[in-house]
C-alpha cells in the first residue's frame, strides 16, 4: 500500500474550501536556510515537462469558504499517462505513426470517445481521453491493454468468496474490470484453485487488488469493519513507507486495507478477529484524533514542471519528508492545473518540511542555447565526445539537441546547467567564427558523377579543402547540395563542384548495342579487359548493364572525340569476339575419343594450338559422342577435318557421300531427329551428317564401318525416294511394356512386319516425352497394312488371361529370393505379367500368371526353361589360390557379375582364411590328452587345393564349365621388365602419379622394388592379354625418360657474363620485363648476383640452357650493355612547382615523354637538397630533345602557376589578413585538462575530435546522435 498523497479535483476542492484565510500563507526562505539540494545516489526524479503557461491569477482564499455541490457534466475529460517502461510500441521511427496511431483510431472508432496523445519529454506518453463515462471507461480499459504492457498479480482469497466478485450474471467482475482497466480471470468452479489472477498496470492491478480484498472481506465469517477516515489523514495512519500500519497490522493480527492514493475513498477496512480488531481499530482511532487535533496546513504555489521533483520516483521523496518532518505532502492530481501545495502536519514541523519541499522543488532547472543546427553534430563531436567532457563534468545535467531546431535545451541541477551553458555558448560562438556553409543547385543526374567511383572525387575534395559535403540521396531526387566548413574551402569546393557540374552538362553520352553474351568477356577476368579499355580512354565512363536486367545496352559517356573513338575500339573488339564464337558439332566414335586426346592430352592440345580453337569433348560416363570446335569458322573447319582424319586412320572407317534434295532434309530428320536417329541404331550406329540449314547444298555424309554405311545408305536413298514419291505418316499408341514384344527379340517381329510391308516404324527414344506414340513412315497402302498388323498385335497384348502351370516347390525360392528379382525380370520382360507364387509352407505346386495372351505364354516358356535349368545344374569346383581371388573379382566384383551373366551360372567364392600358411608347430597337448585324441582323423593330402582355394561353380555342366575357364582366363600373371634403377623414381613420378597413371591404363599392377635393394628389376602383374602392352608401354616410358635426360644434360650449360653491376637494373628493366623477354626468346634461365652475399663476384651473370641459346641470350644482354654505355645523364634545373603537372595522374603524362623519346627521367624525392633538379638518361641526341620538351612544358605550367597564386592573394578575405597574431585554437573554462595532466586540448584539426558533415542527417533520437 502506497501512502503518497496524490488527490483527485474533487478531493482537492474540498480540502482546500475548509482553509482560513490566515492559513495560506506563501513561505519566502533566505538562501541560506535552503537545505542542500540532493545528491544524484537519493532519488532523482525523471526529467520535466514544459511548464505550462498559467495565466490565471490566484483567487482570494474567500472564494473558497462556501461549498459549492458541483454540477456534473455529461462529457468528461481524464488524462492518462503511460511511462517510457511500460510503452508497447517504443521504438517507433516516427510519432504518430504505426500500429500505435491504428489502435487509436480502433479504440476512437469502438468506444465514441475522441483521444488525443502527447509525448512528454521523458518518452512518456499523456492520452486525454474525452466523451461520456461510459466511452471514457471503455476507451481507458482498450488503451491499457493495448498501448500499456501489462503486469499481472495473484490475490488469494477463500473460494466461497469467488461468487460475490462475479455478482449476478458477471455483472459484478464487468463492472470491476471497466472501472480498474484490467482483466480478472477467476478459476473455474472444478479448479481447486483460490488465486484470482489480474493483469493490467501496477495501478489498475493495486486498484482491482483492494476491491477483491473487499468484496472477500465482506463475505468473511470474520469481523469485518469500515473506519471513515478524512483521506488526507491516509499518509499518518500508513505511516512513512507503510511502516505505522505494518506494525498494527503484525501487533493484532487484523487485515488493515488503506485505499491507495489513487482511489478516492476515505473508508478504512479492518478485517479480522472481534478482540484483535477492536484494538487495531481503537488505535488507527486514536491516531486519526490525535493528529486531527495537532496538524494545522500551509498551502503553497509550486510550478506544476517541479511537482515531479517534490513527489520524487515512485513518491520516495514525499515518503521521505514524512520521515524525516512527520509532515504529509499533498500535491494535485496530474490532470488538475492547479499549482497548490498543501502541507499538513504539526505547527512547528511545517517550516522545516516547508524547506525541503522547496530544495527539492528548485533542485533543477530548464534553459536553452541558441545555436544553428547545422552546427549541433560539430558541437556533439564524433562519437559525442565534445558533448561527453561536458556531462562527465556535469553528470546530472541532460542536454538535448532538437532537430530542425535553432535550440539546445539543458536541463537538471542550476549550478550545473549554468556551467554547462557557459561552455556550450563558448563554443557556439567559436563555431560561428571559423565555420560556414553554402547551398548549391547541380541537376540531381550528375551527383553518381560528382561522387566518383567509391567517394573518390567527393572525398578528393573534402580532404583537399577540409570540407563536408552533403549530397542528397537519389531517393530524394534533390537538387541541393550542402557544403559546409572553412568559410575559405567552402568557396573553393563551391567553385570547383559547379566547374565539374558545367563540364558534365557539355559531355556526350552513347549507348553501345552489345549482346549481354559478350559482356563478360569484354570486362575480363577480375576486370582486367575492362580496365584496360578504362586505362586507354581515362576520360569516358562506360557502364555495363545488370545482368539481371538481361539489356544489351552499354552506355559511354564523356567528351565527344573520346566517346566515338572508344565506340569504334569497342565495335571492332566486338566483331572479332563474334567472329571467334563460330562453334560445330563433330560425332566421333567414343572409342576413338582417348586417341583424339593422345597421351597426357598432346593429340588436343597440339590441335586446339595449331588451329586456335576451343574443342570440348564430352565427359567420360556420358553417353555423348558429340565434339564441340568453338571459334573462327575456317579454323574450325580445319580443326574438324584433323579430327575426322585421325578416326579414319585408326579404324575401318568408311566416308560416304549421298546427294539427296535439300528440300527432304528436314523431313528424313523427323520430329526432334527421331527419324534419322532411327536408321543411325539400326545401321550399327554409323554417323549421318546433314549440312547446315540455309547453305542449299544437298550432300549427306554418312560416316562408320564400311558395310554398315552402305546399309545405312541404301535405307537413306529409299526413304528419301519415299518421301520424294508419295509419303504417309501414321502414330499409333501402346503401352511402353509392350514395345518388347512388339519388337521381338533382336527386333525379329519388328523387322518382319518392315519386311512384309516396307514401311518404317519408330519406337519413342528414352529421352522422348511422350513414350506411348510408335509412329509408321511409308507409301499409305505400306503404312495402313503395317499399322493393321501392329494394331492387331497390341489388342492381343491387351487381351488380359489367366493361366497356371505346375513348379515342382523345392524350385520355388529360385523365383522368390532377392526379394522376387527373378519374377521382376520376367514381368519387364513380358510385358508387365502378373506371376504369382504359392506361399511358403504350402506344398502346393500351382503357379498362376496373368497378363496378355502372348505375354503369359512367352512367361510360361522363359519359366519353364529356368526349371530345366536348374533340374540340368551340377556343381564344379574350380581351385584358383586365395591370393588371386581379388583379381579375379575385378573392382566392385564386376568381372565375376559379367562372367554370371554372361553363362547363367552361380559363383560362390569360399571365406578368407586367416591364417593361411601351414604350421609346422609340433601339436600341444590339452588337459594331458594326447595330441588329436576325439578327433577325427583326416591326412590331408599335401599336393591337393586348399579349402579356402576352391570356388564353386552352379549351372548347367556345359555353362559352369565355360564359366571354369573364364575364371582362370582371370588368375593374373607375373612378367619381369629390366629398368635401370636411377629411372625408377621418374616411373613412379610425384607421389607415384606416374605409376597409377600407367596401371590404369593397362589394368594391371606394376611392383618397383625397394629403394634399399638397388634392383633393376619391375615386376608387371595381370590378365595375360593386358601384360604385352602393359611391358611396351613401360619400355616406351623408359626411352622417353633417357631422351629426357640427354636432353637435361644439353639444357644445364651454364655461360657466366661480365657486366658493370650499374647496368644490371636496365636489363632486367621495369617489373623484369627485358629479362623475362630474353628468357622467353631465348629459352634460357639468367640468375644474376645476390646484393646481400659478399662472397659473390657482383658483375657476374650467369645464363643456363642450351649452349647455342646461351651464346644468343649473352649477344642480347652485350647488346643492352652496349646501348646503355653509350647513354648520357644531364641534370636539368625544373621548377618544383610544376613537377606535379608534368608527372600527370598516376604518372602517364611522363610515362608517356619517356617513351616517345626514348630517356629515362628522374624527378628528386622528397626532402632533396635540390627539389628542381631532375635527371635525364638516354642517347645524346634523345636526351637533348626531352630536355628541350621538358623545358617547354615548364614555361607553359610556370605561367598558369604564377597567375594561380596572383590570384590567391586577391582571393584571401580581409579577415584573414587582419588577424595576423596566432590563433589560441577552442578554450573553455573549468575544462578537465586544466586539472588533470592525463588529459589535453582537443585538437581542431583532427578529424575525430571535429568530424565533418557529409552523411546524410539522421532523424533524432538521442542526444549523442542517431541509434546504430
Amino acid at each position: 500500500m502506497s501512502s503518497v498523497a496524490v488527490l483527485t479535483q474533487e478531493s482537492f476542492a474540498e480540502h482546500r474550501s475548509g482553509l482560513v484565510p490566515q492559513q495560506i500563507k506563501v513561505a519566502t526562505l533566505n538562501s541560506e536556510e535552503e537545505s542542500d539540494p540532493p545528491t544524484y545516489k537519493d532519488a532523482f526524479p525523471p526529467l520535466p515537462e514544459k511548464a505550462a503557461c498559467l495565466e490565471s491569477a490566484q483567487e482570494p482564499a474567500g472564494a473558497w469558504s462556501n461549498k459549492i455541490r458541483p454540477i456534473k457534466a455529461s462529457v468528461i475529460t481524464q488524462v492518462f499517462h503511460v511511462p517510457l517502461e511500460e510503452r508497447k510500441y517504443k521504438d517507433m521511427n516516427q510519432f504518430g505513426e504505426g500500429e500505435q496511431a491504428k489502435i487509436c483510431l480502433e479504440i476512437m472508432q469502438r468506444t465514441g470517445a475522441h483521444l488525443e496523445l502527447s509525448l512528454a519529454k521523458d518518452q512518456g506518453l499523456s492520452i486525454m481521453v474525452s466523451g461520456k463515462l461510459d466511452a471514457v471507461m471503455k476507451a481507458r480499459k482498450d488503451i491499457v491493454a493495448r498501448l500499456q504492457t501489462q503486469a499481472s498479480a495473484t490475490v488469494p482469497i477463500p473460494k466461497e468468496h469467488h461468487r460475490f466478485v462475479i455478482g449476478k450474471n458477471g455483472e459484478k467482475l464487468q463492472d470491476l474490470e471497466l472501472k480498474t482497466a484490467t482483466k480478472i480471470q477467476i478459476p473455474r468452479p472444478d479448479d481447486p484453485s483460490n488465486q484470482i489472477k489480474i493483469t493490467g498496470t501496477k495501478e489498475g492491478i493495486e486498484k482491482a487488488r483492494h476491491e477483491v480484498l473487499l468484496i472477500s472481506a465482506e463475505q468473511d465469517k470474520r469481523a469485518v469493519e469500515r473506519l471513515e477516515v478524512e483521506k488526507a489523514f491516509h499518509p499518518f495512519i500508513a505511516g512513512p513507507y507503510n511502516r505505522l500500519v505494518g506494525e498494527i497490522m503484525q501487533e493484532t493480527g487484523t487485515r488493515i486495507n488503506i485505499p491507495p492514493p489513487s482511489v478516492n475513498r476515505t473508508e478504512i477496512v479492518f478485517t479480522g478477529e472481534k478482540e484483535q480488531l477492536a484494538q487495531a481499530v481503537a488505535r488507527i482511532k486514536k491516531i486519526y484524533e490525535e493528529k486531527k487535533k495537532k496538524t494545522t496546513t500551509i498551502a503553497v504555489e509550486v510550478k506544476k514542471s517541479q511537482h515531479k521533483y517534490v513527489i520524487g520516483p515512485k513518491g520516495n521523496s514525499l515518503q521521505e519528508i514524512l520521515e524525516r518532518t512527520g509532515v504529509s505532502v499533498e500535491i494535485p492530481p496530474s490532470d488538475s492545473i492547479s499549482e497548490t501545495v498543501i502541507l499538513r502536519g504539526e505547527p512547528e514541523k511545517l517550516g522545516q518540511a516547508l524547506t525541503e519541499v522547496y530544495a527539492k522543488a528548485n533542485s533543477f532547472t530548464v534553459s536553452s542555447v541558441s545555436a544553428p543546427s547545422w552546427l549541433h553534430r560539430f558541437i556533439i563531436g564524433k562519437k559525442g565526445q565534445n558533448l561527453a567532457k561536458i556531462t562527465q563534468q556535469m553528470p546530472k545535467v541532460h542536454i538535448e539537441f532538437t532537430e530542425g531546431e535553432d535550440k539546445i535545451t539543458l536541463e537538471g541541477p542550476t549550478e550545473d546547467v549554468n556551467v554547462a551553458q557557459e561552455q556550450i555558448e563558448g563554443m557556439v560562438k567559436d563555431l560561428i567564427n571559423r565555420m560556414d556553409y553554402v547551398e548549391i543547385n547541380i541537376d540531381h543526374k550528375f551527383h553518381r558523377h560528382l561522387i566518383g567511383k567509391s567517394g573518390a572525387n567527393i572525398n578528393r575534395i573534402k580532404d583537399q579543402y577540409k570540407v563536408s559535403v552533403r549530397i542528397p540521396p537519389d531517393s530524394e531526387k534533390s537538387n541541393l547540395i550542402r557544403i559546409e566548413g572553412d568559410p575559405q574551402g567552402v568557396q573553393q569546393a563551391k567553385r570547383e563542384l559547379l566547374e565539374l557540374a558545367s563540364r558534365m552538362e557539355n559531355e556526350r553520352t552513347k549507348d553501345l548495342i552489345i549482346e549481354q553474351r559478350f559482356h563478360r568477356t569484354i570486362i575480363g577476368q577480375k576486370g582486367e579487359r575492362i580496365r584496360e579499355i578504362r586505362d586507354k580512354f581515362p576520360e569516358v565512363i562506360i557502364n555495363f548493364p545488370d545482368p539481371a536486367q538481361k539489356s544489351d545496352i552499354v552506355q559511354l559517356r564523356g567528351p565527344k572525340n573520346e566517346v566515338e573513338k572508344c565506340t569504334k575500339y569497342m565495335q571492332k573488339m566486338v566483331a572479332d569476339l563474334v567472329e571467334n564464337s563460330y562453334s560445330i558439332s563433330v560425332p566421333i566414335f567414343k572409342q576413338f575419343h582417348k586417341n583424339i586426346i593422345g597421351k597426357g592430352g598432346a593429340n588436343i592440345k597440339k590441335i586446339r594450338e595449331e588451329s586456335n580453337t576451343k574443342i570440348d569433348l564430352p565427359a567420360e560416363n556420358s553417353n555423348s559422342e558429340t565434339i564441340v570446335i568453338t571459334g573462327k569458322r575456317a579454323n574450325c573447319e580445319a580443326a574438324r577435318s584433323r579430327i575426322l582424319s585421325i578416326q579414319k586412320d585408326l579404324a575401318n572407317i568408311a566416308e560416304v557421300e549421298v546427294s539427296i534434295p535439300a528440300k527432304l532434309h528436314n523431313s528424313l530428320i523427323g520430329t526432334k531427329g527421331r527419324l534419322i536417329r532411327s536408321i543411325m541404331e539400326e545401321c550399327g550406329g554409323v554417323h549421318i551428317h546433314f549440312p547446315v540449314e540455309g547453305s542449299g547444298s544437298d550432300t549427306v555424309v554418312i560416316r562408320g564401318p564400311s558395310s554398315d554405311v552402305e546399309k545405312a545408305k541404301k535405307q537413306l536413298l529409299h526413304l528419301a525416294e519415299e518421301k520424294q514419291t508419295k509419303s504417309f505418316t501414321v502414330d499409333i499408341r501402346a503401352k511402353p511394356e509392350y514395345h518388347k514384344f512388339l519388337i521381338g527379340k533382336g527386333g525379329g517381329k519388328i523387322r518382319k512386319v518392315r519386311d512384309s510391308t516396307g514401311a518404317r516404324i519408330i519406337f519413342p527414344a528414352a529421352e522422348d516425352k511422350d513414350q506411348d506414340l510408335i509412329t509408321i513412315i511409308g507409301k499409305e497402302d505400306a503404312v495402313r497394312e503395317a499399322q493393321k498388323e501392329l494394331e492387331a498385335l497390341i489388342q492381343n497384348l491387351d487381351n488380359v488371361v489367366e493361366d497356371y502351370m505346375l513348379v515342382d516347390p523345392k524350385h520355388h525360392r529360385h523365383f522368390v529370393i532377392r526379394r522376387g528379382q527373378v519374377l521382376r525380370e520376367i514381368a519387364e520382360e513380358y510385358g508387365g505379367v502378373m506371376v504369382s507364387f504359392p506361399r511358403s509352407g504350402t506344398q502346393s505346386d500351382k503357379v498362376t500368371l496373368k497378363g496378355a495372351k502372348d505375354c503369359v505364354e512367352a512367361a510360361k516358356k522363359r519359366i519353364q526353361e529356368i526349371i530345366e535349368d536348374l533340374e540340368a545344374q551340377v556343381t564344379v569346383e574350380c581351385a584358383i589360390p586365395q591370393k588371386f581371388h581379388r583379381s579375379v573379382m575385378g573392382p566392385k566384383g564386376s568381372r565375376i557379375q559379367q562372367i554370371t551373366r554372361d553363362y547363367n551360372v552361380q559363383i560362390k567364392f569360399p571365406d578368407r582364411e586367416e591364417n593361411p600358411v601351414h604350421s609346422v608347430e609340433p601339436s600341444i597337448q590339452e588337459n594331458g590328452d594326447e595330441a588329436g585324441e576325439g578327433r577325427e582323423a583326416k591326412e590331408t593330402d599335401p599336393g591337393s587345393p586348399r579349402r579356402c582355394d576352391i570356388i564353386i561353380i552352379s549351372g548347367r555342366k556345359e555353362k559352369c564349365e565355360a564359366a571354369k575357364e573364364a575364371l582362370e582366363a582371370l588368375v593374373p600373371v607375373t612378367i619381369e621388365v629390366e629398368v635401370p634403377f636411377d629411372l625408377h623414381r621418374y616411373i613412379i613420378g610425384q607421389k607415384g602419379s606416374g605409376i597409377r597413371k600407367m596401371m590404369d591404363e593397362f589394368e594391371v599392377n606394376i611392383h618397383v622394388p625397394a629403394p634399399e635393394l638397388q634392383s633393376d628389376t619391375i615386376a608387371i602383374t595381370g590378365l595375360a592379354a593386358n601384360l604385352d602392352r602393359a611391358k611396351a608401354g613401360l619400355l616406351d616410358r623408359v626411352k622417353e625418360l633417357q631422351a629426357e635426360q640427354e636432353d637435361r644434360a644439353l639444357r644445364s650449360f651454364k655461360l657466366n657474363v661480365t657486366v658493370d653491376p650499374k647496368y644490371h637494373p636496365k636489363i632486367i628493366g621495369r617489373k623484369g620485363a627485358v629479362i623475362t623477354q630474353i628468357r622467353l626468346e631465348h629459352d634460357v634461365n639468367i640468375q644474376f648476383p645476390d646484393k646481400d652475399d659478399g662472397t659473390q663476384p657482383q658483375d657476374q651473370i650467369t645464363i643456363t640452357g642450351y649452349e647455342k641459346n646461351t651464346e644468343a641470350a649473352r649477344d642480347a644482354i652485350l647488346k643492352i650493355v652496349g646501348e646503355l654505355e653509350q647513354m648520357v645523364s644531364e641534370d636539368v634545373p625544373l621548377d618544383h612547382r610544376v613537377h606535379a603537372r608534368i608527372i600527370g595522374a598516376r604518372g602517364k603524362a611522363i610515362r608517356k615523354i619517356m617513351d616517345e623519346f626514348k630517356v629515362d627521367i628522374r624527378f628528386p624525392q622528397s626532402g632533396a637538397p635540390d627539389p628542381n633538379c631532375v635527371t635525364v638518361t638516354g642517347l645524346p641526341e634523345n636526351v637533348e630533345e626531352a630536355i628541350d620538351h621538358i623545358l617547354n612544358l615548364e614555361e607553359e605550367y610556370l605561367a598558369d602557376v604564377v597567375d594561380s597564386e596572383a590570384l590567391q592573394v586577391y582571393m584571401k578575405p580581409p579577415a584573414h589578413e587582419e588577424s595576423k597574431a596566432p590563433s589560441k585554437g577552442f578554450v573553455v573554462r573549468d575544462a578537465p585538462w586544466t586539472s588533470s595532466s592525463s588529459e589535453k586540448a582537443p585538437d581542431m584539426s583532427s578529424s575525430e575530435e571535429f568530424p565533418s558533415f557529409g552523411a546524410q542527417v539522421a532523424p533524432k533520437t538521442l542526444p549523442w546522435g542517431p541509434k546504430r
